[in-house]
């Protein structure tokens, strides 16, 4: 079992005939991902690698009964695409764009509060789940196995770092996702920390923040209050300059909060295993689970 994506999940990509969703389609359709539509507006009736190509998510719906949409569309029209999967009827919208204007997201944050699709993203490398073999982005499969744990993180390479260490020492996965680095997101991880303790085949978590915000001292207190299997954690940005943006847009710390100082100690203070270093996630995860 998994969370957010199963055996019967069914991906439509929005911008399948853009270079980026080109290259990573074949990679997700090897690794199982049932990939059974494609959306492009004026496109509608061609076909990329054997999937059919439509002019809009509703009609890729209609014909094809997908239920996960993949956003691979630039910055200025990903939030009209967001919004356009949703007004489609999928459950889920996994958006890949990297620097939606803010204003722009909180337009579609808005809509999204009133509907039943739910976002992960933007700016985050999808989702992955070894067990039914389901990717929904650009996560390396290679580094991935079946096994109980469950990785939450705001980096995708340190998603795929932790993923390998995990790996490496015979702790396969429930699924792993980034949340994304933009300022305004969809799922947090108090919603996908809450997915996970109800998953039966989830035994442990990791979660991996970095500097600006509080999303990691509101999981720490809900992890405290909420959870009851082991959770162990990392957050980067210890050295980082206070006010200057540190690799994500949401990654900056402003009157002087969000340090990754405080987040540690607000995780520590619930009684989380902080890993001192990206090299000691996986020994972190492995200890807590004795």
């Amino acid at each position: 079992m998994a969370i957010l994506v199963s055996k019967d999940t069914r991906v439509v990509i929005q911008g399948i005939t853009g270079k980026a969703a080109r290259f990573h389609l074949p990679l997700m359709q090897a690794y199982g991902t049932q990939i059974v539509a494609g959306v492009t507006p004026g496109r509608g009736g061609d076909t990329v690698d054997g999937v059919a190509v439509f002019d809009s998510v509703g009609s890729a719906v209609a014909n094809t009964g997908c239920n996960v949409s993949l956003i691979f569309v630039p910055a200025p029209f990903a939030a009209d695409a967001i919004l356009e999967a949703a007004d489609g009827g999928v459950d889920l919208v996994v958006c890949l764009t990297e620097g939606i204007p803010v204003l722009d997201m909180l337009r579609v944050k808005r809509i999204l509060a009133q509907k039943d699709t739910r976002l992960l993203g933007p700016n985050t490398p999808g989702i992955l789940a070894p067990g039914p073999r389901v990717k929904v982005g650009i996560l390396p499969d290679m580094v991935f196995t079946p096994g109980p744990i469950g990785v939450i993180s705001r980096s995708g390479t340190l998603t795929y770092e932790a993923v390998a260490q995990l790996t490496e020492l015979g702790l396969g996965q429930s699924a792993a996702m980034g949340i994304g680095g933009d300022p305004i997101i969809g799922y947090n991880f108090i919603e996908l920390l809450a997915e996970f303790e109800a998953d039966p085949e989830t035994e442990g978590i990791v979660l991996i923040g970095e500097i600006g915000g509080n999303q990691e001292e509101l999981a720490a207190e809900y992890i405290k209050k909420h959870v009851t299997k082991p959770v162990t954690a990392f957050i980067a940005g210890k050295t980082a300059p206070k006010s200057r943006r540190m690799g994500h847009a949401g990654a900056v710390i402003t009157g002087g909060k969000g340090t990754a100082k405080d987040k540690i100690a607000a995780l520590e203070a619930a009684g989380i295993a902080v890993a001192p270093t990206p090299a000691d996630i996986g020994r972190t995860m492995k200890e807590a689970m004795k």
